[in-house]
């Protein structure tokens, strides 16, 4: 697959192709729904609890005696049925995580990656600079090289020209910078378009093909 790589302004400079192993992979849809499904579950905490019965303070004393009253037993005013009681069959801390081998991640990340490039939803620049941390000069760049889209920006790694490009972005409500070793399947399918740079490209070759 050959694409356009464009400048800051939007301006075509020259073409690339995209290596057919991670632009070009079978898209399935079942493996990318468990990669999505693993990630928002290892992000819950899983901290919420609820007490049971004999964790709620109070309730030592029985209600009433056992017999003779005409109603029912009681044994303590903390039982489920009381108002102010514990509670059964609720939430308590657990751990949500579930497991995926490391080849069906990147097997999914490409086969989003796949779908993203089928759509046109891929969008190579040459070199992703900005002059000064401004997000007025990244939402004017963001708007010539993808218009009015939601848009994943890919940083290939951590380096002082692009902290200023992440400072700029931070602002942007519909724009996120990541760092190319942190890909993920949820913020492929949260955005429209995903813009890489030349070098961000090289960095995705060397870790998903």
């Amino acid at each position: 697959m050959i694409v356009d790589v464009l400048n800051m302004e939007g301006k075509m400079v020259s073409q690339v192709e995209l290596p057919a192993a991670i632009f070009e992979a079978p898209i399935n849809i079942d493996l990318m729904h468990q990669a999505y499904t693993r990630q928002m579950a290892n992000a819950r905490l899983g901290t919420h609890d609820t007490k049971l019965r004999g964790e709620v303070a109070g309730g030592g004393k029985k209600p009433w005696k056992q017999k003779g009253t005409g109603r029912a037993r009681q044994g303590s005013t903390r039982a489920a049925q009381w108002v102010g009681g514990g509670r059964i069959f609720t939430p308590h801390p657990r751990k949500y995580t579930q497991r995926m081998p490391l080849k069906m991640r990147r097997a999914a990340l490409r086969s989003a990656l796949s779908a993203k490039a089928a759509d046109a939803g891929i969008v190579i620049v040459d070199d992703l600079t900005l002059s000064e941390p401004k997000t007025r000069l990244m939402a004017k760049a963001l708007n010539h090289l993808v218009g009015a889209c939601s848009v994943l920006l890919i940083i290939p790694e951590k380096s002082a020209g692009y902290d200023v490009v992440i400072r700029s972005t931070n602002n942007i409500p519909d724009a996120k910078a990541l760092m190319a070793g942190y890909l993920n399947i949820r913020d492929i399918l949260s955005f429209d378009k995903v813009v890489l740079p030349l070098q961000a490209l090289d960095v995705l070759k060397t870790t998903l093909e």
